[in-house]
């Protein structure tokens, strides 16, 4: 009788270690900002081949789309990838932007109906406030820029398809300020 609880104990150990050991994988494989900065950081473009690019640009796109709304925002403000995507040549910007932008957008959209009111509000003001302050000024590509073009066309997809009718009635002032600045570009 001793011998089969030990035998039980033994594999019940064993079982957790297995369970534990995958845990850990796991959290280890799933990616983070500071690992995506470290990727793109080891992606080194030049002289490699086309083919090596596209699966480099893939798999910042994989590993970017794998994070969280706050992840994301969090490696977008910290501008990690601008190296990484002004290496890139125009029609692989394209294709990194056609792999990160809708979920990216998606994200975003269901971060703003999940906000409250009060909140979302309060975000409105303060972005058409920054954007009227800058109002007229060239930051960078303006709005004929294709890859400019492209970002404002799934935006405008994600809003019109992703957001509440109360988020689309909070951020009305936002996208008129939106469109006040694009002209201004022109």
């Amino acid at each position: 009788m001793r011998s089969l609880w030990i035998k039980a104990a033994v594999v019940l150990a064993g079982v957790w270690l297995v369970a534990g050991g995958l845990i850990l994988w796991a959290r280890h494989a799933r990616p983070t900002p500071e690992s995506i900065a470290k990727l793109v950081e080891q992606q080194q473009l030049e002289g490699r081949s086309t083919a090596d690019r596209m699966r480099a640009l893939e798999k910042v796109a994989d590993q970017l789309n794998a994070l969280d709304y706050e992840q994301r925002r969090e490696v977008r403000l910290s501008r990690k990838l601008d190296r990484f995507f002004r290496a890139l040549t125009p029609e692989e910007q394209a294709r990194f932007l056609d792999l990160t932008l809708p979920s990216g957008f998606k994200q975003m959209m269901e971060a703003f109906n999940k906000m409250e009111p009060e909140k979302r509000k309060k975000f409105v003001e303060r972005a058409v406030n920054e954007m009227k302050e800058r109002e007229g000024e060239q930051r960078g590509p303006g709005s004929d820029d294709p890859n400019v073009g492209k970002i404002i066309d799934q935006g405008l997809r994600s809003f019109y398809s992703d957001a509440s009718a109360e988020v689309k009635m909070d951020l009305a002032p936002l996208i008129e300020q939106m469109q006040q600045n694009l002209q201004g570009f022109r």
